[in-house]
């Protein structure tokens, strides 16, 4: 027998001789479900252990300076492209008229014959089609009264028709087809004016704008300020060859604020009747609005909230790579991180529509509501931003110390059960055979 040591009399696990011990067919059998109980519970605590909850935070949003972007596609059957005209304003004064960075406009077939695309054009200022390269090098157009544009490929001159539009605008100034304009004649504006008629135009791409109460809308006629007022040149939008031809029907394909969220937090939330669980979707995508008025407003009034995402393990990469928030990334780009992080937006829309003519709503059963008359017929969008943030933060359900703690847990309390099943099973035996043996 070896020496005892000092660490002897601390044993708490005191040891029993192999022939006091009794091996029995129940013990046995307790045993193997013991063991099959144990490993069931180790393996769901280890995919509890791996499992991935997000769990939203509201906080209140401290940025400053920021910008967002709207993604839109919008499709316009009865409106032709160069009628169409898009527009931002926001309460800090910024105003973009006609924008003409990261949008398409695509030129559609009319609804009769299928409404397919006749072609996409990039508005972008002075495009490779309204340079009129041909032209003398030192010719100079003249711009009828009007002040040159800023933005003139000549300085101080109208070199184009698109041009002289933008000087008439400026000043405020109804342009019409420019019948009696030189450079809208070469360029056969009223004829390509009137070719486009039947046509209808989808509006996509992308805005960046200021992150603070605005809206954009999409109306007829190129738009100009004249004091403190937005207006239009309705003209040419008035004076179409057949009565009603133009409305405002509209498909809103999908209208968002900010990056998409990725798809994989799509497929975890699907699962869960939780009530934040469709943040990324988007309510006005796949809207349809109907109307042969041609003097017909629709609004959309969105209330926007700032919303971040933030992936398991996005903190050990933060740092690296571009911000989220560089004012220079492109257009698609802004509000994504190469860490995962995504800083987006989520809303809640409601719509109102009106006739500009005035009237109430006797026909859809509202005899009581009224409606002002005027206006500018169009789809407008105007947004608000919530001062609170939702951050929906992915975190693991447990720490691998309390998956430890855990799988101790199971082990210890199953083979404790275990013993406890057995003794029973082994002292009712005994008693058993006991009882037996005296009736024999």
């Amino acid at each position: 027998m070896p020496a005892k040591s000092r660490f002897t009399r601390l044993d708490a696990f005191t040891k029993t001789v192999e022939d006091a011990r009794i091996r029995t067919t129940s013990g046995g059998i307790v045993t193997i479900v013991s063991l099959i109980v144990v490993f069931w519970l180790a393996w769901g605590e280890w995919a509890d252990y791996r499992r991935i909850v997000i769990h939203p935070e509201l906080i209140v949003d401290k940025g400053r300076g920021e910008r967002m972007e709207i993604h839109l596609n919008i499709t316009f059957p009865k409106m032709p492209c160069e009628l169409l005209t898009l527009d931002v304003m926001d309460v800090s004064g910024e105003q973009q008229h006609g924008v003409m960075h990261g949008v398409n406009k695509v030129r559609l077939r009319p609804q009769g014959e299928g409404g397919g695309v006749i072609d996409v054009k990039a508005l972008s200022l002075h495009s490779q089609d309204d340079t009129a390269t041909h032209l003398d090098p030192n010719y100079c157009g003249d711009c009828y009264g009007a002040q040159a544009p800023a933005n003139a490929v000549k300085p101080g001159c109208c070199s184009t028709c698109d041009e002289v539009r933008e000087a008439y605008a400026q000043a405020s100034w109804a342009f019409g087809k420019g019948e009696k304009v030189e450079q809208c004649q070469r360029e056969h504006y009223a004829e390509r004016l009137d070719e486009q008629r039947y046509e209808g135009c989808r509006i996509e791409g992308a805005l960046r704008v200021n992150k603070v109460i605005g809206n954009f809308h999409l109306a007829p006629g190129r738009s100009f300020s004249n004091g403190n007022m937005h207006v239009h040149d309705l003209k040419n939008y008035w004076e179409s060859p057949v009565e009603r031809m133009h409305s405002f029907t509209h498909t809103i394909h999908h209208v968002r604020f900010g990056p998409q969220l990725p798809e994989e937090l799509h497929s975890k939330l699907a699962r869960k009747a939780l009530p934040w669980t469709n943040h990324h979707l988007n309510p006005l995508d796949d809207t349809h609005q109907e109307t042969d008025d041609p003097n017909f407003n629709y609004m959309y009034f969105v209330k926007i909230v700032p919303t971040s995402y933030l992936p398991l393990g996005w903190e050990k990469k933060a740092g690296s790579g571009y911000k989220m928030e560089d004012h220079s990334s492109d257009l698609g780009a802004f509000g994504q991180s190469i860490d995962g992080s995504v800083e987006t937006h989520q809303y809640s829309v409601t719509m109102h529509k009106r006739s500009l003519a005035g009237g109430d709503d006797a026909a859809e059963g509202h005899q009581e509501r009224q409606h002002a008359k005027g206006g500018i017929p169009g789809v407008f969008f105007a947004y608000d931003i919530s001062p609170m943030k939702v951050i929906n933060r992915e975190e693991r359900t447990k720490t691998f110390t309390g998956f430890l703690a855990g799988l101790c847990a199971i082990i210890g309390g199953t083979l404790t059960v275990a013993a406890a099943v057995d003794r029973m099973a082994f002292e009712g035996a005994t008693r058993l055979k006991k009882m037996r043996s005296k009736e024999l």
